[in-house]
């Protein structure tokens, strides 16, 4: 599929196939190829918790409104975007500034340009904090559903739970915020799906307040 195809048929769906799992290889596909996603000096927020025991994605249920689709798709991430994965010190921050000097692309005079410039573009409010995290784990969230779309796998995104109750139950620690949840797996058995949902015309995106 190239990406029109994939942008096409990606859908959210309601109702997954309990029976049928995901292998751990298919699951690794997903994520990793998810992972290619772009990201401010390529800091990567985010992370993954991945439920697959029954006895986790019950206690999720709950807390996310009692949506079916929580405990009948074989996974669900709890995605996580990390409000501190600008500062020094920070295990990817580290390892991304080594890896900026094996390629070349940064000499280590350049270390504390490279660590200002992050802490001036991503701490200057808690709001822009927030925004850095937010923005860039989208990023990776939108690649994980077309991910899971090229390799045969359904998803949907989930905006409807208890973002502090999640986070207790599961003990998130405080510099992560949770923006969504995601469910993969495969469609129940005889799903029919409805007519995909209008989206905005190129005239109605563009806009000029000139």
């Amino acid at each position: 599929m190239n990406f029109k195809d994939i942008s096409e048929k990606r859908r959210a769906i309601n109702f997954f196939d309990a029976e049928k799992d995901i292998t751990e290889d298919l699951l690794g596909q997903m994520i990793e190829t998810a992972a290619k996603a772009p990201s401010s000096f390529n800091l990567q927020p985010w992370n993954l918790i991945v439920l697959r025991d029954k006895a986790a994605k019950e206690k999720l249920l709950p807390l996310a409104w009692n949506q079916p689709k929580v405990v009948e798709a074989p996974v669900v991430f709890i995605v996580l975007a990390d409000k501190g994965g600008w500062q020094e010190g920070h295990a990817t921050v580290e390892k991304n500034w080594q890896e900026m000097l094996k390629a070349g692309s940064m000499q280590p005079a350049q270390r504390d340009w490279f660590l200002n410039a992050a802490k001036t573009l991503y701490n200057w409010s808690p709001e822009a904090n927030l925004a850095f995290a937010a923005k860039n784990t989208g990023f990776f969230a939108m690649s994980l559903m077309y991910a899971a779309t090229s390799l045969g796998l359904a998803s949907h995104p989930m905006d409807g739970f208890d973002h502090e109750g999640v986070r207790k139950a599961f003990n998130i620690p405080d510099n992560f915020w949770v923006p969504l949840l995601l469910a993969v797996g495969y469609p129940k058995p005889g799903l029919t799906l409805q007519p995909a949902k209008w989206r905005k015309t190129k005239e109605e995106i563009v806009v000029s307040f000139s």
